[in-house]
């Protein structure tokens, strides 16, 4: 591995150092952005629970606060029910809104390590072509080695950073996905929460506690 990198060229380490940062990003937003974590399935029906048993009090509240960034929402809603369903969703949209934000922390980065390393990888092809064209110069076309040199420092330099812009774009996709898919789940549960406290879906969360 290191006679690769050392074949490289210079232009190998700061793509090393891009293959570092995306696979930093890639572990840490896998483990953040798990749905249980972000928006429990159960956690609308729990507090319907608290809301028509009568148990929900700012212990509560504090509770399912620091509970998950659903439960952040959904306790920005019940703290502004009162106030009337007009505020109580701008309530929860606001927050929602910086949820969703600080879940797609460090994509951006991660966008343009996969933008960034293919460029790397031609700049370090660029070099080794012209340093090709200076060996044909100064030593002719007959001097294998020199011209063999150049050429595999252009292709090393090239596959390794298809190598780290593959994976990078892959999941920078993937992990805009999932985010899509958590807002909306989130969404819908926000929404549940304010039709069940101002009356209009009380019928519907008393079944699905049946359920």
């Amino acid at each position: 591995m290191l006679d690769l990198i050392l074949a490289g060229g210079m232009v190998m380490y700061p793509i090393i150092l891009c293959s570092i940062l995306a696979l930093a990003i890639i572990v840490e937003r896998l483990w953040a952005l798990r749905v249980n974590k972000i928006s429990p399935r159960n956690l609308i029906s729990q507090v319907w629970g608290w809301v028509k048993n009568g148990k929900l009090d700012g212990k509560k509240v504090k509770e399912l606060r620091d509970s998950s960034p659903l439960g952040r929402v959904l306790a920005t809603g019940l703290i502004n029910a009162k106030h009337g369903r007009d505020i109580m969703k701008e309530a929860i949209v606001d927050t929602a809104t910086h949820e969703i934000h600080e879940m797609g922390r460090f994509l951006n980065l991660l966008g343009s390590i996969a933008a960034v390393a293919p460029l790397l990888g031609l700049l370090g092809t660029v070099i080794g072509m012209i340093k090709v064209f200076n060996a044909i110069v100064l030593e002719g076309a007959g001097n294998a080695a020199i011209l063999a040199g150049g050429i595999s420092e252009a292709l090393y330099t090239t596959a390794a950073g298809l190598v780290v812009a593959i994976p990078a774009l892959f999941f920078h996709r993937f992990f805009s996905r999932r985010i899509d898919e958590i807002a909306v789940m989130m969404e819908q549960d926000a929404v549940k929460l304010v039709d069940v406290i101002h009356g209009d879906r009380e019928a519907e969360s008393s079944e699905g506690d049946k359920k």
